[in-house]
């Protein structure tokens, strides 16, 4: 089985890509900038990490993103939560921290592109990093938009790519022991909204890695 992969270079992504080397042979990285603040951060740790891999890697420019979308990533004119405005136990503050964040049919789009790479390359699936965290506040992080696009490929794709995702049923701390297990490179990630030297640590992004990169696991996998 061949497979793309869909790298971002935070958390979810990365360990996707550590375990689609497992079970398949990925024939390319995808890595998208579509004008998010933190591109450039992104870019780089995803070139990084696809070359420690030796997994093909390519950027695309979507930067026409921001002719639909005034979200907090792309817009510069409108702050990015954080610090007192982020409370990732807190269903109703994630879901308003969530509106400042979304960026349409970004998922849709990222994953369309990607079965298209598949195809072309022969590909059998199309791999993106979700988490059942960020899927309680972003339905396209879930596996039922994963299956529902899978149905759609059946349409738009001869081969009938496969969206999948191995990490739709895990938070964030089973992911990170899921990524130790497969040796990923936690200094490589980029797991911030933003693009500073270092990442900031106040954002709901960094929180949530920042938890689930200290936080012991009990026997359920829980924190």
């Amino acid at each position: 089985m061949k497979s793309v992969v869909l790298l971002s270079s935070g958390l979810d992504s990365t360990v996707n890509l550590y375990e689609a080397l497992q079970k398949t042979e990925v024939v390319l990285a995808l890595t998208f900038n579509y004008g998010q603040r933190a591109a450039v951060r992104e870019l780089e740790r995803a070139r990084e990490i696809a070359l420690l891999t030796n997994v093909p890697w390519k950027s695309l420019d979507l930067t026409w993103f921001s002719e639909f979308t005034k979200t907090s990533l792309v817009n510069r004119s409108t702050d990015v939560p954080v610090g007192d405005k982020v409370s990732i136990d807190d269903l109703k503050v994630s879901n308003e921290t969530a509106k400042s964040v979304w960026v349409p049919n970004r998922n849709g789009i990222f994953l369309n592109i990607g079965a298209a790479f598949a195809e072309g390359l022969g590909a059998d699936v199309v791999v993106p990093g979700f988490n059942i965290e960020e899927g309680a506040t972003f339905p396209d992080n879930t596996q039922g938009f994963l299956d529902a696009l899978s149905d759609a490929f059946e349409f738009s794709t001869s081969n009938g790519v496969k969206a999948v995702c191995y990490t739709t049923g895990l938070n964030k701390t089973q992911i990170v022991a899921r990524g130790r297990a497969l040796g990923a490179p936690f200094s490589l990630m980029w797991p911030c909204y933003l693009a500073g030297a270092e990442p900031c640590g106040e954002c709901e992004s960094c929180k949530r890695f920042a938890r689930a990169t200290s936080a012991p696991l009990n026997a359920g996998g829980e924190w």
